[in-house]
């Protein structure tokens, strides 16, 4: 499948809670393996569909190894919170402390309308809430204390890529969760 262009920051698709899914067929299994191939190229922990452009309730992630997707995604999030290192395809270059659940218990469904149920804490916890939170429009500089949100959004509009026009991929060069987003 290709490889498609990624939604940046400032793109009103990113701030768009997506549909949910209706449809399990052929349509959605290309979506599917399209954000796989994405994600997989830019390389990235995770992808939902609002990135390339599609406002739909679907993401893909690659956490240890391990490469999956959900639709329709409910998350179940545990009242423990850790701060750790964030980022976003969306928002190249940019890596930023972020709150999140230390563990996460999200239930939906596969490309064949099977229910699944994916367990995760630390990475995969913070993988789900990430990708979770695309289908609804949110980023994760929005997650952010005020002071760190204020830094992220100055770097932003400093940053090369801010205001071009059009969706374009761009590759984090930061090791860490955040490449895939």
């Amino acid at each position: 499948m290709p490889v498609q262009p990624i939604r940046l920051f400032g793109d009103p698709v990113l701030r768009t809670p997506a549909a949910p899914v209706v449809d399990f067929d052929a349509e959605l299994r290309r979506l599917v393996a399209d954000l796989e191939d994405t994600m997989l190229d830019a390389p990235g922990a995770g992808l939902a569909a609002p990135q390339i452009g599609v406002g739909l309730r679907v993401f893909t992630y690659f956490i240890d190894g391990q490469v999956g997707h959900l639709i329709n995604p409910d998350l179940e999030l545990s009242e423990e919170i850790e701060c750790g290192p964030e980022g976003c395809l969306s928002i190249p270059d940019l890596v930023f402390d972020t709150p999140r659940a230390v563990r996460t218990v999200a239930k939906g469904f596969s490309m064949y309308g099977e229910p699944i149920t994916i367990e995760g804490t630390h990475r995969m916890a913070r993988c789900l809430q990430h990708e979770t939170d695309h289908l609804d429009g949110i980023l994760f500089v929005d997650r952010l204390d005020h002071e760190a949100r204020r830094l992220a959004l100055k770097e932003i509009r400093d940053a090369e890529w801010a205001g071009q026009p059009g969706p374009i991929i761009r590759e984090s060069p930061h090791p860490t969760f955040g490449r895939g987003r």
